[in-house]
Formats: C-alpha cells, sequence, structure tokens
C-alpha cells in the first residue's frame, strides 16, 4: 500500500449550525460541499490549499472532543489572526507562542475539538 496524500481531515460536532456559523463565520471558510439534514448525517467541507478540512455530525459513536487529533491552519498574518479571534472571543487553549520554526497558538471549535492557528517563519 502507497498512501499518496491526506484526502481530508474532520471534526465531528455537536450542532451542525453552530458549528458552521464558527468555521465560516469565526474563521471566515467558505464551504466547497455541504450535504445532509437535520436530524441526520450532516457534512460540510473546506477546501484549504490542497486539502480538505470537514466537519459532520449525526454519526453514531462519533464525538467532538479536545484530545483527538488536531489541524493546524497557516494564517497569512499571525498578529492579525489572533486580533481577529480575540475579537470574536475565541477561547485560546494555548496562547500564542514563538517558537524557531513558527508562530502557534491553539484554539478550540464551539465542541472543544482543537485547532491550531500557525504561521511559519522565512526559512534560514
Amino acid at each position: 500500500m502507497k498512501i499518496k496524500e491526506i484526502a481530508f481531515s474532520c471534526y465531528a460536532v455537536t450542532d451542525f449550525v453552530r458549528a458552521r456559523a464558527f468555521y465560516e463565520g469565526v474563521l471566515g471558510l467558505k464551504s466547497t460541499l455541504v450535504y445532509g439534514e437535520a436530524g441526520g448525517m450532516q457534512w460540510a467541507e473546506y477546501d484549504i490549499g490542497s486539502g480538505t478540512l470537514s466537519i459532520g455530525s449525526g454519526a453514531p459513536n462519533w464525538k467532538p472532543g479536545p484530545d483527538g487529533c488536531s489541524v493546524a491552519l497557516e494564517v497569512e498574518d499571525f498578529a492579525a489572526a489572533i486580533t481577529h479571534l480575540r475579537g470574536k472571543s475565541v477561547s485560546f487553549r494555548l496562547e500564542p507562542i514563538e517558537t524557531p520554526a513558527c508562530h502557534i497558538a491553539g484554539i478550540s471549535d464551539p465542541d472543544g475539538n482543537s485547532i491550531m492557528i500557525h504561521h511559519r517563519k522565512a526559512a534560514r
């Protein structure tokens, strides 16, 4: 078996409408696919570069939580992104820090799923 790429990453959400308001309204993502009906399985996809971030609800035994996998969203302007998120009263799990390679902060979506806000430093 040869893995070619990551097809998508997906977070379980409990309230699909609230989750879409966060991912689209707060993070500014544009949905590229939305399907399902309230009370049943629901799914939304957001194409970001060559990858896809998805949210879904309605699958039995699939629950959101802060301790699973986390997606890191690369931002153009780290300081502006942090200011924007604070202005939207987003909860920070990890306050912004600087490492030798990047600037990074951790936030939570409305269900407590972990999302990293990331900006790579220029190559040395």
